[in-house]
């Protein structure tokens, strides 16, 4: 089921197994595992995400619990690891930026962007999850696994979507209409 093959897409690599992956997040049965997996990384962040993030923090921080203020307040949102910037995480699992809803962790900033407050949706990164982005002299995308997807693995089979069909909005968030289309033509092959 996963393949090594890499397609070029413009400028942008993208390993086959994003196209061949069946994939449909399934939030009733992981709980929103992606924004609680017990790491001493948080989701990365560019530049431009943390001054998004700083504008928008007084609105953001209405939906999130006491825990995670006091750890914003305590050690901001952002941090740098390794040189890499990404969000701070409360006790190394949740995301600062998680509140729980129904035993379902969430993401403030997009309950925030969904509830019209703000006009930023969440950090790319996030979006775009299972996909991460490396930079190999330009962008290279590749699937995640976490055991956390096992059942949106499921629900892809079921559904018959697979993981370019579960990130279209961030795929052309991030690289626009056309790029997104080219790429899905590959995956009808």
């Amino acid at each position: 089921m996963y393949s090594s093959e890499i397609i070029s897409v413009g400028d942008v690599l993208v390993r086959q197994e994003i196209l061949d992956t069946p994939f449909s997040c399934d939030l009733s049965k992981c709980k929103g595992g992606c924004c609680t997996i017990e790491s001493d990384y948080g989701a990365p962040l560019n530049e431009d995400e943390i001054g998004e993030i700083e504008k928008i923090l007084p609105i953001v921080r209405e939906y999130l619990p006491e825990n995670h203020l006091s750890e914003i307040d305590k050690n901001g949102f952002y941090e740098i690891k390794e040189g890499e910037k990404l969000t701070t995480s409360f006790e190394n699992k949740a995301c600062v930026f998680v509140f729980w809803e129904n035993g379902i962790a969430k993401c403030g900033i997009e309950r925030a962007y969904f509830d019209g407050k703000v006009s930023f949706r969440k950090p790319v990164s996030c979006h775009l999850f299972p996909i991460r982005v490396s930079k190999f002299g330009g962008d290279v995308l590749r699937y995640e696994k976490f055991n956390e997807c096992v059942p949106a693995l499921e629900k892809g089979v079921k559904e018959k979507t697979n993981i370019v069909d579960c990130c279209k909005d961030a795929l052309i968030r991030l690289y626009g209409k056309d790029w997104y289309s080219i790429l899905n033509k590959e995956n009808v092959k």
